[in-house]
């Protein structure tokens, strides 16, 4: 069974205003959502970067809280967002929690952090979720491959004993074999609910047999573009995506010109179908 993480909250009078708005059409709930993979806060801007930044990935540097808050001022006004590739506080990141650096920045008041590949001081290797709505339950799902430490956020937003929106967080691996277990996983969990948002890092293109399968055996719709996201500096390959079932209407989806990783942010606008509704309660802290 999945585990179930405890939220962690940020008081802040700011964050405490929900971003999301009512279509004034239909009455429908509006919200802005968006995928990063950050690594970990090192700036690439060429492949040569990959070998001569590469110690920044286990020993810290003095840019990395500064392109920290260059992320947190790209995303400050969204309502969900999902990152890849942070870390929950080692060596490597001055043990900072990169999640928690980019909620309070960015005034999130709510942030979750699961780590998948723990290395204790050297390096915590986590997703992230920052949203500016308390969600209903949070679960960690450990996916399946060949190297253990591929995770997935399962988050739910509605009311109680009401029909959810379900938002999955992943970040894949690096082989095809594997993201083929992994979506495999991911499958079952996308049909057990109707309303369903994947979004992540899937390390495969719109037209990969990864992707083929997700699309075959679900609902999800296949993106209306196919935008590509890496690598950051001379982007071409369409890898980070945010999928949706057919009832949830994407009403803008781009790519955000953002260079402070080796990806570019992925974003979209969506309306809700009117019977999903949220609890109108503000945030309020929760028992440590």
């Amino acid at each position: 069974m999945p585990d179930m993480i405890e939220l962690n909250y940020l008081p802040s009078g700011d964050a405490a205003r929900p971003l999301h708005a009512r279509d004034p059409a239909g009455g429908n709930l509006r919200l802005r959502l968006l995928t990063y993979n950050i690594q970990v806060g090192i700036a690439s801007r060429r492949y040569h970067h990959y070998l001569t930044h590469s110690w920044k990935h286990v020993l810290p540097h003095a840019e990395s809280l500064s392109n920290l808050e260059r992320i947190a001022q790209v995303i400050h006004s969204y309502d969900i967002v999902a990152l890849q590739e942070a870390d929950a506080g080692s060596f490597r990141s001055l043990y900072v929690n990169q999640i928690e650096f980019i909620a309070q920045r960015a005034s999130f008041p709510y942030w979750y952090s699961q780590t998948n590949r723990n290395l204790g001081k050297l390096a915590q290797h986590s997703n992230g979720l920052l949203s500016r709505r308390k969600p209903l339950c949070v679960h960690e799902h450990k996916l399946p491959g060949i190297i253990p430490g591929r995770g997935l956020l399962e988050v739910h937003y509605g009311r109680a004993n009401e029909t959810p929106l379900v938002l999955l967080l992943v970040h894949l691996a690096l082989s095809k074999r594997a993201r083929l277990r992994q979506i495999a996983y991911i499958i079952r969990l996308v049909n057990r609910y109707e309303h369903v948002m994947v979004m992540g890092d899937f390390n495969c293109q719109a037209q990969s047999d990864e992707m083929a399968l997700l699309h075959e055996h679900t609902r999800l719709c296949r993106p209306v573009d196919e935008l590509p996201t890496f690598p950051s500096w001379r982007p071409h390959r369409n890898i980070d995506h945010i999928l949706a079932t057919p009832e949830i209407r994407i009403d803008e989806a781009q790519v955000l010109p953002h260079t402070v990783s080796d990806h570019l942010p992925i974003t979209v606008d969506i309306t809700l179908p009117s019977h999903l509704t949220f609890d109108s309660h503000e945030p309020r802290a929760l028992k440590s």
